[in-house]
């Protein structure tokens, strides 16, 4: 039960109410909802498995795209089963801790995506501009560094968030108007002052995700003129495939995350549970498009797929 408003008991758990306005849209959407969960967790567990098996697939460029497997795999299941149990079951109640816990996965994955992206542009830079330097620049040593970079500073930047918000005084309501606990979905219902949160996630955010997409197009803008100025017939479209996945994905995560801002910032405009569900959409589409759209586009990856199901 929702604490009354004149209550100043401290809470101890949280209630998810998914789309306030239209809750019947969860039975219609439990279902596809579902379906994009299975398809993935299954893409991606398909290819960590068949970049693992496949020996001509242990290089620099696919250890990555592991990197964005796994990273993909622990924001689904950090976000959708949870939806899905409120859906299925009405299980509205998350616990204090694990709200927090939630609040701090989505933020530090989403900007760990972002970084991976920028490094994959890199990769992709010194293979196309640079490449008598690609084996001895990008090499395992190099992967293991950027992984190293990639988990600790965007952990430790995105920390604060869950911590500003865990510190606040939650005396009022319990009721969290979302699916997942964001950072200003709960930090709304503080009794405290909620300018610093407002603030840091704001700075924080852009300065993550701003620098990585600077870097993305610097990386792009270098490859694109070195491509630009090929005269041999064919190798235009030939360094340009090598990218091409790399691309889309990145074109795809920008616009979707683009969106989500721009629906967030025109909140009182539209209905509050349209960005509710492109939130949860972000949490899920991109996760399954990204081995899709990397298997049907390279060769070695679907060759490697192919051989993994003539194991099975």
């Amino acid at each position: 039960m929702a604490l009354s408003n004149d209550s100043e008991a401290p809470i101890s758990e949280f209630l998810l109410i998914c789309f306030p306005n239209y809750q019947t849209w969860q039975h219609w959407l439990s279902l596809p909802l579902s379906l994009l969960f299975l398809l993935a967790m299954g893409a991606n567990a398909t290819l960590l498995i068949t970049i693992r098996l496949e020996a001509s697939l242990h290089e620099p460029m696919y250890y990555l795209l592991s990197l964005l497997s796994l990273l993909d795999i622990v924001l689904c299941l950090t976000v959708i089963p949870k939806v899905l149990a409120i859906f299925w079951f009405d299980n509205k109640s998350i616990g204090f801790s694990s709200c927090f816990l939630q609040m701090f996965v989505m933020n530090s994955f989403l900007t760990m995506e972002s970084c991976t992206f920028m490094v994959m542009a890199y990769d992709r830079y010194v293979a196309i501009c640079k490449p008598l330097q690609y084996p001895t620049v990008i090499t395992d040593q190099f992967v293991v560094r950027a992984a190293i970079f990639i988990i600790s500073r965007n952990a430790l930047i995105s920390l604060p968030v869950p911590i500003l918000s865990a510190r606040l005084k939650y005396c009022a309501q319990n009721i969290i108007k979302n699916c997942i606990c964001t950072n200003l979905s709960v930090s709304r219902l503080s009794c405290d002052d909620i300018t610093l949160n407002k603030l840091y996630q704001l700075v924080a955010g852009w300065t993550l995700l701003g620098s990585d997409l600077i870097l993305i197009v610097l990386s792009y803008s270098f490859i694109f003129r070195v491509v630009l100025r090929i005269k041999a017939e064919g190798a235009v479209a030939k360094a340009l495939s090598t990218c091409g996945s790399h691309f889309i994905l990145i074109l795809f995560f920008s616009t979707v995350l683009l969106v989500l801002v721009i629906t967030n910032l025109a909140r009182e405009r539209i209905p509050p549970d349209i960005p509710i569900l492109l939130n949860i959409l972000h949490h899920l589409i991109p996760p399954a498009l990204n081995p899709i759209v990397y298997g049907v586009r390279t060769r070695e990856i679907k060759q490697g797929i192919q051989n993994l199901l003539r194991r099975l």
